[in-house]
């Protein structure tokens, strides 16, 4: 199935389902978001399997007409979980190496996801505008403890995300050893939140196995593939709810989608290609974002499976 948010209904929009073509889509019996249907997931298959259907046939909807499918929600846990992306920039950074073998992660805000097409309004261009690509999964209810075997059972949705940064500001909230919150606004999510047998043969151990294509003004920027993670959900699901169990709506990310190709696949961030840069010839070339700058993200090889996030940046 493949699940949406429409903006009408309020602060946390209406639950659709979407057709196969995502042109079409039909509201669901008795859940009025998606909220609601996480926190009641087992009850509401017959409800939702029925709404797929009938949205074969449903009313056209347009880009502009989706939310972020989890609009707000209750929790967002953001990885690391390409090892590419931190060794290149412990390299042109000259960072010393994280001495763990646990997956990193940080909690970010979740009180808003900004719809895959809206405007991205932002404070300065001085902050170092930037984009992470990254996929992410939605949980259930998660017990304390949740062992890495066990959790992807409890996997209900899967999602392509923007995640932004803000890089002039990150350094100096790194080093409070506090953690981001002005470096980290709100992130984009694509229209469409699918259930992971949607997928097929690319959702395989914990992991989407596709590639996730960057274009910025028009132009082709990077399409490394998600498999390359080092940590799979489940294994990022089990780390979270070590000493906690995790809410039905949980978001969890993956971190920025990175290759060791890439020469060939690019990168799905600007800090990425910089540090890329600084690495073979001493320092960076490519710019952060300007407001006017136009940032879109896609997934597979075809017709993205979570919709496109198409959005211009603009002064706040």
């Amino acid at each position: 199935m493949r699940l949406a948010t429409v903006k009408d209904g309020g602060r946390d929009g209406t639950l659709v389902a979407v057709s196969l073509d995502g042109a079409r889509v039909a509201t669901v019996p008795g859940y009025s978001t998606l909220q609601a249907a996480l926190d009641d997931w087992d009850a509401a298959q017959d409800a939702l399997h029925a709404a797929a259907a009938a949205a074969e046939a449903g009313r056209v909807a347009s880009p502009a007409d989706f939310a972020a499918p989890l609009p707000r929600a209750w929790q967002w846990l953001d990885g690391s979980a390409f090892p590419n992306h931190g060794a290149l920039m412990q390299r042109a950074f000259n960072h010393a190496p994280i001495e763990t073998d646990l997956p990193l992660m940080y909690q970010g805000m979740s009180h808003q996801f900004i719809a895959p097409t809206d405007d991205v309004p932002m404070p300065s261009e001085a902050d170092g505008i930037d984009f992470e690509g990254e996929f992410g999964i939605v949980t259930g209810d998660v017990p304390m403890g949740c062992a890495a075997r066990d959790a992807l059972a409890h996997v209900r949705l899967v999602l392509l995300i923007n995640d932004w940064s803000l890089r002039a500001i990150a350094p100096v909230e790194m080093k409070t050893g506090f953690g981001w919150v002005q470096a980290k606004p709100a992130c984009s999510v694509a229209p469409f939140a699918v259930t992971p047998d949607e997928l097929g043969d690319a959702w395989r151990d914990g992991r989407v196995c596709l590639p996730l294509t960057v274009e910025v003004d028009g132009r082709w920027f990077g399409n490394p593939n998600g498999v390359a993670m080092a940590f799979g959900f489940h294994e990022l699901i089990a780390h979270a709810a070590r000493s906690r169990s995790l809410p039905a709506g949980t978001i969890i990310g993956s971190g920025t989608v990175s290759n060791p190709e890439h020469e060939t696949v690019g990168s799905t961030c600007i800090s990425e290609r910089r540090a890329i840069e600084m690495i073979a010839g001493g320092g960076p070339k490519t710019e952060f974002l300007s407001f006017g700058s136009r940032v879109t993200m896609r997934a597979g090889e075809g017709a993205s499976p979570f919709g496109v996030i198409d959005q211009q940046v603009v002064a706040g």
